[in-house]
């Protein structure tokens, strides 16, 4: 029986429809992973690189089972392991700045702030390097994202007094390498075609032997476990499964939509921060945190 053109026409449709959702819910459950790894992380207190070491290592060993089998089920090429070696680089540097923003400032103005500078870069990245063309809505979705993650970042620290500039400065350059893994990421996992979860094991890998120095010349490395195995064990889960939901978001969309509304996160973070930190001006940053999701919206219209 010969297809109806109105029927032809609704395949399509219900397919992106179908994608569409998938995408949301993979962005969805990426934003609550990372949200708990950094509350987490905030928790540990002062968190030292034997920790940041750990907590790739752990990842590291969990996800190799599925990182294996994905690379043996793909055309494997060496030249992967340098992609995924350069991202690794990234996310040390990335981990050791974020490690010091939460020494000193709230997790509540470090974060917002980094997740507000990186889907920025990462957009102009993506436009610039990758040659995206996101719509003017989805633009607007950015602008109004990053105008509600500004009142969040400016409302001061924990005591009430103003941030101190270090915290402001590492949340700064937390988001420059964001943007930096973010577009590299998405021209390897959206251009070049790697498999998201072996890339992603491979740069898990890279980190966990960049950290080992920093592992071998503390003198507690086992006692650093030891005192969070719980914590270390949950952020080693959270964190690949976040990473993991991204880059397979990408390969479904595009770095330019993804980006910005992984930070829908940062609704999460800033009711962390005061719920579980006693940070201060929760009502500001909650009222940013609304400001994030009515981007979140336009950016979902476009």
């Amino acid at each position: 029986m010969a297809t109806s053109p109105r029927q032809s026409a609704a395949k399509p449709s219900a397919r992106w429809s179908a994608i569409s959702s998938l995408v949301l819910l993979l962005i969805a459950g990426g934003a609550v992973a990372h949200a708990g790894w950094n509350l987490l992380l905030k928790r540990i207190g002062s968190s030292t690189p034997t920790v940041l070491w750990w907590i790739n290592l752990v990842g590291a060993v969990l996800i190799t089972p599925l990182g294996i089998a994905t690379l043996a089920a793909a055309d494997f090429e060496w030249n992967w392991i340098l992609l995924a070696g350069l991202c690794g680089v990234f996310e040390v540097v990335y981990f050791l700045l974020l490690q010091r923003g939460y020494r000193d400032g709230d997790v509540s103005l470090v974060y917002p702030l980094a997740r507000g500078t990186g889907p920025t870069l990462s957009v102009l990245g993506a436009i610039l390097i990758l040659g995206e063309r996101p719509s003017l809505v989805a633009l607007i979705g950015v602008a109004v994202i990053i105008a509600g993650i500004g009142v969040i970042s400016t409302a001061g620290s924990r005591t009430g007094t103003r941030a101190p500039l270090s915290s402001v400065l590492y949340g700064l350059g937390v988001g420059v390498m964001i943007a930096c893994f973010t577009v590299w990421d998405g021209w390897a996992v959206g251009t070049l075609g790697l498999p998201p979860i072996g890339y992603f094991w491979m740069a898990l890998v890279v980190q966990a032997i960049l950290f080992t120095p920093f592992a071998i010349r503390g003198r507690n490395c086992v006692s650093t476990f030891r005192a969070h195995p719980v914590i270390i064990t949950a952020i080693g889960l959270l964190g690949p499964a976040s990473y993991m939901l991204a880059l397979t978001a990408i390969q479904l969309s595009s770095v330019s939509l993804v980006a910005p509304a992984r930070e829908s996160s940062v609704i999460l973070v800033a009711l962390g921060g005061a719920i579980f930190f006693g940070e201060k001006h929760v009502v500001q940053r909650v009222i940013g945190s609304l400001v994030v999701v009515a981007g979140v919206a336009l950016l979902a219209v476009g």
